[in-house]
């Protein structure tokens, strides 16, 4: 991996985990977009996936007395289904249209999210089946779900400490099962994914992001970082987006 490309990677890997520990999200958010770009789809999204497991472990252990296990429970199984979906599409989609797909479904699910936030509270269970297989199928296709549960989150009035809590699990879960997914799938290529050397140095990137959102949580509100958070994932998104029509 070059030099730049690895710290560019490090970089979003610092900033997410400090956002996902303010506000309870950003490492897909942020990093996705980025990794995509400098490593490709298939591994870009698979470094995103390794990270967010570490960061959302760091980020469970400092919020895990606010988790909601039972709405955790009900949402799981959902999430195993659509994770099964994405790693079929990454398997068998060109390098191009997952860039599409990349960048596309970050800005769907951000366009929703602020929708809904206008919106009448939204009940009952299809919303959360919905949400379930969408969040697992944008997690294993583009690294990133947390828009998905954003936006569930403010259909349903979802109170945000638990949210955020809850998410931690959420996401882990998610993640786990999407690198799982790929691996037992052969859905990234042989060669595509990093050198060893890269993998603890990103866990150091994301466990210094986690430690200075840690610091930051106790000065900055959490909705000034989870607008910071969507902001560069717009940009990163519309980013692949571009490029992924660019050449399909």
């Amino acid at each position: 991996m070059d030099t730049w490309v690895l710290l560019a990677a490090c970089g979003a890997c610092v900033l997410g985990a400090g956002l996902q520990r303010v506000a309870g999200m950003g490492l897909g958010m942020v990093a996705a977009p980025v990794l995509t770009l400098f490593l490709g789809p298939a591994a870009g999204v698979l470094v995103s996936n390794v990270a967010a497991v570490v960061t959302s472990l760091l980020v469970l252990r400092a919020l895990r007395d606010r988790v909601d296990w039972r709405r955790f429970a009900a949402l799981l199984p959902l999430m195993v289904v659509g994770s099964v979906l994405g790693a079929l599409m990454v398997r068998a989609a060109d390098t191009a249209w997952l860039d599409v797909v990349v960048g596309g479904s970050v800005l769907l699910a951000l366009a929703a999210s602020a929708a809904l936030r206008r919106a009448a509270r939204v009940r009952g269970r299809g919303a959360a089946v919905v949400t379930g297989l969408a969040a697992g199928f944008m997690n294993t296709t583009s690294g990133v779900a947390a828009p998905a549960w954003a936006a569930y989150a403010l259909a349903t009035r979802w109170e945000h400490r638990s949210f955020a809590a809850t998410l931690q699990p959420l996401l882990l879960a998610m993640n786990l099962m999407s690198v799982a997914t790929k691996l037992l799938l052969g859905s990234v290529p042989a060669g595509g994914a990093p050198a060893w050397w890269v993998w603890p140095v990103l866990a150091c990137a994301v466990g210094a992001g986690v430690a200075a959102g840690a610091w930051c949580a106790r000065r900055v509100p959490a909705r000034v970082a989870a607008r910071v958070a969507v902001g560069v994932a717009v940009a990163g998104a519309a980013t692949a987006l571009v490029r992924g029509l660019l050449t399909v």
